[in-house]
């Protein structure tokens, strides 16, 4: 049985690993570049910028649900998941919708308006999961944008 539990500072290494599992099942294997450091300073600092769940047994963490709030200037407050992941030889346990419905407890406690995530439009289990089992909608409008820090850098120099 899987106990869904917060996570720890002790818990980034195993983290961090499902964090690399995910980003190869999103076809971006090298694409992670945070240490254990960077999230162990981010998360468990004065000000944490995030927040995280694991599912854990005895043969220990297999799944993985981290999170952090933004401001919309629409809605107010408001969760982003920014990762689930169950480990492979976890899946089809029920633990995604367990750690997913954490998640939904844990914004519900903190007064957010909603909770926001990405999914990929190929992740057709995943776009399944959230449409059928939580009424989720998906919005093909908006276009995610981001620059680099390098980018940033260049561009004010």
């Amino acid at each position: 049985m899987m106990n869904i539990r917060r996570g720890k500072k002790e818990d980034l290494p195993r983290v961090l690993e499902l964090i690399k599992e995910l980003a190869a099942f999103e076809r971006a294997p090298d694409a992670v570049t945070v240490t254990v450091e960077d999230m162990e300073r981010d998360g468990f600092g004065p000000n944490p910028l995030y927040g995280f769940f694991v599912a854990e047994d005895e043969s220990g963490i297999g799944g993985l649900a981290l999170y952090y709030y933004r401001y919309s200037t629409w809605k107010g407050k408001r969760m982003y998941l920014e990762d689930i992941v169950v480990t492979e030889s976890y899946r089809g346990k029920g633990i995604g919708t367990r750690l997913f419905d954490r998640i939904i407890r844990q914004g519900i406690d903190d007064q957010c308006t909603g909770m926001m995530w990405q999914v990929l439009d190929w992740n057709e289990q995943a776009i399944g999961f959230y449409k059928g089992k939580y009424g989720a909608e998906l919005d093909g409008e908006w276009i995610n944008c981001s620059i680099s820090r390098e980018e940033m850098v260049n561009h004010l120099t």
